[in-house]
């Protein structure tokens, strides 16, 4: 995904209808076409940024008192959208940002300002295959929460959008000692994984576009735990086992793929995990990073046993088990939460 222009107006790519752009820099370059052909060089599919707004636009901070410039402000994000979409071959993604007009947030009145239906038309016209994201002013494709991972509705597509360091890092910043820790993005990610969405995670490259050593460092260690343990991740589906696809339960999370779950754990319990209320008959259990084999038994309430684990987690961060079930992992439905308290804790269905 590479931002073709930011809320300031900047544009990485030949614009015809502005002059604030790279090409007529000292740059002399059009850096989405560059960006462009190395992504289908290697294969990749192609997403591009856009902020709707600009800010050098009074029309959009007061659209009612400078309506010229408002209309301006809109026409230029029609032409604009229309150049990315038509003179750079297939576009797979288009997302939007900057829908938001004296920070309003009614989606209707957004949508009637920037004439989004017709925008959308126009870019489903040129890209028929094309995502669009729902910052434009109207709902589109997927959902785009930020800074946090909040899953959408089953079947909605979705994907968290997040910075590495402090939530204002979009581009690079000189001083951001708040970068997130390894832990913290694995969790993130699986969390996203456990809600069928997905991590755009975003990174500020410096301004020779360089990466710094502390953020190259966090993916490789974030693609070194992928590589043992993507199957739990890539095409995961939801687990009925968690009760929101957000949270983590101690002392983890769970990922689905057919008959097969995948616990990551991110507290490690020692040599036993016990999980209780699960419907669903456990056949085997190994652990990825190992391949170590592991027993499972079934007790009453439904309460998985998993054991002959490790003392210390083979993975400082998030070790997955993966489990097989015999059939699609369910819960059993308690008739009662609190029947427990008094000793009914077998009632269930």
């Amino acid at each position: 995904m590479l931002g073709a222009r930011h809320h300031d107006g900047f544009c990485l790519f030949d614009s015809k209808v502005s002059d604030f752009t790279s090409v007529r820099t000292a740059a002399k370059r059009d850096f989405v076409a560059d960006f462009v052909r190395a992504c289908r060089k290697e294969g990749l599919k192609i997403g591009l940024y856009y902020s709707l707004l600009d800010w050098r636009f009074p029309g959009y901070f007061e659209p009612d008192k400078y309506k010229d410039s408002a209309a301006a402000l809109v026409q230029q994000a029609h032409d604009q959208v229309h150049e990315l979409m038509a003179n750079y071959g297939r576009i797979d993604i288009l997302w939007y940002d900057g829908e938001w007009v004296r920070f309003d947030e009614v989606r209707e009145k957004q949508g009637a300002f920037w004439r989004s239906r017709k925008l959308n038309a126009m870019v489903r016209l040129l890209q028929p295959h094309i995502l669009i994201n729902d910052r434009g002013g109207v709902s589109g494709d997927f959902d785009t929460p930020e800074q946090n991972v909040s899953a959408s509705r089953p079947g909605r597509p979705w994907e968290t959008c997040m910075t590495m360091g402090d939530p204002q890092g979009w581009g690079y910043m000189r001083h951001n000692p708040n970068l997130k820790t390894v832990p913290q993005l694995l969790q993130h990610l699986v969390a996203a994984a456990a809600g069928t969405g997905n991590y755009l995670l975003n990174i500020g490259p410096r301004p020779d576009g360089t990466i710094r050593r502390e953020e190259v460092t966090r993916l490789e260690q974030i693609g070194r735990w992928l590589r043992i343990n993507g199957e739990a991740i890539y095409g995961s589906q939801r687990c009925a086992l968690l009760d929101r696809p957000k949270s983590h339960k101690d002392p983890g999370t769970w990922t689905r793929n057919g008959n097969t779950g995948y616990f990551h754990v991110f507290r490690w319990p020692g040599r036993e995990l016990v999980m209780p209320w699960i419907k669903t008959r456990a056949i085997s259990a190994v652990i990825l990073q190992t391949g170590q084999k592991l027993e499972v038994r079934r007790e009453y309430n439904g309460r998985l046993v998993i054991h002959g684990l490790p003392a210390r987690p083979p993975h400082p961060h998030a070790t997955v088990i993966k489990v097989r079930f015999a059939e699609s992992p369910r819960m059993l439905r308690q008739k009662d939460r609190a029947a427990w308290l008094a000793g009914g804790a077998r009632r269930c269905l």
